[in-house]
């Protein structure tokens, strides 16, 4: 059996080397080999169970595929280019324990429902475990925000200081964003938790297959509706890619204001040494190359995005061999992602945030020019009449050298002459505290939000997956 492949009858040749090394997928998708294996498990006890394959015959290939598992996982399988694909690999291993009754593996079943099952299975843990690592993302930065609530800040347009926020409102800013994205894997698993395999090549096969109890075993919440969208579909895939781009977005932004905000002109967060690196000629550079590299590895997943929707845009039904090059990309994008969540909890979580820093940047930046323009409003000066003269009001400012906590009663009356004692009464904190709308920056809202955050982390359960060890899956086919 390790000589011929079971297909090959129609030829009457062998395939070119160079032909071989070309169309070969084991370099890749042995990465799928447990999943495939318990995948193989289930379905050959099923087969078992129905009478399709003698029930002797099933229970001899379930235990020579977990000696085949044991086998890969320490390292001794031939995964050689002329076993093409891992399914094959595995059914060629399964041959040199079981002999030929590891041809019955195959009976109502395709490489095309085959793989499509392996790779929803590997798309669910992936979903899971980029669920969990938003998880600790999201309760880092609820931490933060729990920690800074008084901490000021000067909220930024256009990186230019705009107006006074804490620095609880911006963490919490990112919270919404990230939890936006678990939504969205959750989603996506919801589509993703389908089982493909009993629909054959395209067409469902001739067999009394039970398609639910084997998705029952497998972890899959339903069966595939339709056995030709179910072999020729990896929306799955690009879902999965598409919320990871996104996701990657959200973590672009925000390293990209730890880097601004960690250098010296800025000054206002220190990068822990274990998430910093150093110059190789310039001793005293701290580099906050950690954050440098989630920003940079969000170029390479958009690339994977697009590749996966070019490759798919121009396929007829059903399977067509281009989606061999759905998992290259796909197995890139799921690593990189969550090497990104992975490191940003613990990168955020250890710095240290310099308050003094940040205050000085509040007082520094005009941050209560509005605040001045609502001022002349609420004594009835147009807002467009208010916005010029406190616009002029700042140019004086800067010509001068002085802050607005500088100025005299009679050099703000030199641009309003509603201007009048109780301008001094306008400071941050009270500006914070005036905007005080569901949303805003206002303490008490604040406090809301983050109470609400808490919450929402409690209720969120994580996604559950099975543990498909094929040294143990076997014992729980029954």
């Amino acid at each position: 059996m390790a000589e011929a492949k079971p297909w090959a009858g129609r030829f009457e040749k062998g395939t070119d080397k160079l032909v071989e090394a070309f169309t070969q997928s084991i370099s890749f998708d042995q990465r799928l080999a447990r999943l495939d294996i318990c995948g193989s498990m289930a379905h050959a006890t099923m087969l078992g169970r129905q009478s399709i394959i003698p029930a002797g015959d099933a229970a001899t290939i379930v235990r020579g595929l977990a000696a085949v598992w044991q086998r890969i996982a320490a390292g001794h399988a031939p995964f050689e280019a002329s076993l093409e694909d891992i399914h094959m690999a595995v059914e060629t291993m399964l041959g040199t324990e079981v002999g030929a009754t590891a041809g019955r593996l195959h009976t109502a079943r395709s490489r095309n429902d085959q793989v499509a099952t392996d790779l929803r299975l590997f798309a669910k843990e992936s979903l899971a475990a980029a669920h969990h690592g938003l998880t600790a993302l999201l309760a880092t930065l609820a931490d933060l925000a729990e920690a800074h609530q008084d901490t000021l800040f000067p909220g930024y347009t256009h990186v230019q200081r705009a107006q006074p926020v804490s620095l609880a409102h911006h963490f919490l800013a990112y919270f919404e964003m990230f939890r936006r994205d678990r939504d969205r894997l959750a989603d996506c698993f919801r589509r993703t938790d389908v089982l493909p395999l009993g629909s054959g090549a395209l067409a469902g096969v001739p067999y009394p297959l039970d398609r639910a109890w084997v998705a029952q075993r497998l972890g899959f919440a339903a069966i595939s509706a339709n056995s030709i969208d179910a072999v020729s579909d990896r929306d799955f895939v690009i879902e999965y890619e598409a919320a990871a781009a996104l996701c990657m977005v959200h973590l672009s932004r925000l390293a990209e204001e730890l880097v601004l905000w960690s250098s010296q002109e800025f000054g206002f967060i220190d990068m822990d040494d274990g998430f910093a690196t150093g110059s190789s000629i310039m001793p005293q550079k701290k580099n906050p190359d950690v954050a440098e590299l989630v920003r940079g590895k969000t170029g390479p997943v958009f690339g994977n995005l697009f590749a996966m929707l070019t490759l798919m845009k121009g396929l007829p039904l059903a399977y067509n061999r281009d989606m061999q090059e759905d998992k290259p990309g796909f197995f890139a994008c799921v690593d990189t992602l969550q090497a990104c969540l992975d490191v940003m909890a613990p990168m955020l979580a250890s710095m240290t945030v310099r308050s003094d820093r940040i205050r000085g940047a509040v007082d520094a930046g005009f941050a209560l020019a509005t605040d001045l323009a609502d001022y002349l409003v609420a004594k009835v000066l147009p807002f467009r009449e208010a916005h010029h003269a406190v616009g002029a009001l700042v140019g004086y400012c800067v010509q001068q050298g002085k802050t607005f906590e500088q100025l005299s009663l009679a050099e703000y009356r030199r641009f309003s002459p509603l201007f009048d004692e109780d301008v001094f009464a306008i400071t941050v904190e009270r500006s914070m505290a005036a905007r005080d709308v569901p949303g805003g920056t206002a303490p008490r809202q604040v406090a809301i939000a983050l109470t609400e955050a808490r919450a929402h982390l409690a209720a969120t359960a994580p996604l559950a997956v099975p543990d498909l060890n094929p040294t143990t899956f076997a014992a729980t086919l029954g």
